[in-house]
């Protein structure tokens, strides 16, 4: 800890030169738990655009402070870039990676009607794993007796009307995927989002609701970028944040 650090404070890293692979190249380094939604889409986009990665399987819980070593949120994801820099938040995440790869082979399209529509898709699906996340700290973080039925019942409601126009969406595309004829990130965050809610819930969406997402998402998850991060989602505990 250098002499200006506070006592208790964590010292963020500089940017500095990244460790090297097999071949001399620096290493990009992906944070967090393929079980997260948010850490997922940004696995497979990297997996899907041909960006190799080393992965650090770290948890929110048991891994704050070394995660806060790099985002002073201590969320992830987070991206070490080989240049040693640090992004965070998964849209940032993606918009750098689309970036990287320049306009054609970017998985949002570039402009227009297309963008927009993935856009609205991607919101629609992140904002529902975002409201099945907190249903989850609701039940994981809050005793029983102070959960608040009304807010948890506006969480599902909000849940289960995304996954409803997502459903609409599926059934009103006329292309080969969500938009068009090529796979974007509005698929691959619909899946993942879907995936996650489907393991993270107490009460679930049933298989048979919402037929057309499913077919989406069973399309997807065939893919080989999809399956090599697919895990069975784990649950956070109480005692694994209080520890952290």
């Amino acid at each position: 800890m250098s002499a200006a650090t506070p006592a208790g404070a964590v010292e963020f890293r500089q940017q500095e030169r990244r460790p090297c692979g097999a071949e001399g190249d620096p290493v990009v380094i992906l944070i967090g738990m393929f079980d997260s939604p948010f850490v997922r889409r940004v696995a497979i986009s990297m997996k899907l655009l041909g960006i190799g990665f080393e992965h650090r399987d770290w948890s929110v819980g048991g891994d704050f402070e070394r995660i806060r070593a790099y985002n002073p949120l201590g969320r992830v994801p987070t991206l070490i870039a080989d240049d040693g820099e640090a992004l965070i938040d998964s849209a940032a995440i993606l918009d750098y990676l689309d970036d990287l790869v320049g306009p054609a082979r970017a998985l949002l399209p570039a402009t227009g009607a297309p963008r927009r529509a993935a856009l609205r898709l991607v919101a629609i699906a992140i904002g529902a794993a975002e409201k099945g996340a907190l249903q989850v700290y609701e039940r994981v973080f809050r005793p029983y007796e102070k959960r608040h039925e009304p807010w948890l019942e506006r969480l599902r409601t909000q849940v289960h009307g995304a996954l409803a126009e997502l459903d609409r969406s599926c059934e009103r595309s006329s292309g080969t995927w969500l938009v068009g004829e090529r796979l974007t990130q509005a698929d691959i965050s619909v899946s993942c989002a879907t995936t996650f809610l489907d393991g993270a819930l107490s009460a679930a969406p049933r298989p048979e609701q919402y037929p057309a997402l499913r077919a989406l998402v069973s399309r997807c998850e065939s893919l080989p970028g999809f399956a090599a991060t697919r895990i069975a989602w784990s649950a956070p505990t109480a005692a694994a944040a209080a520890s952290s």
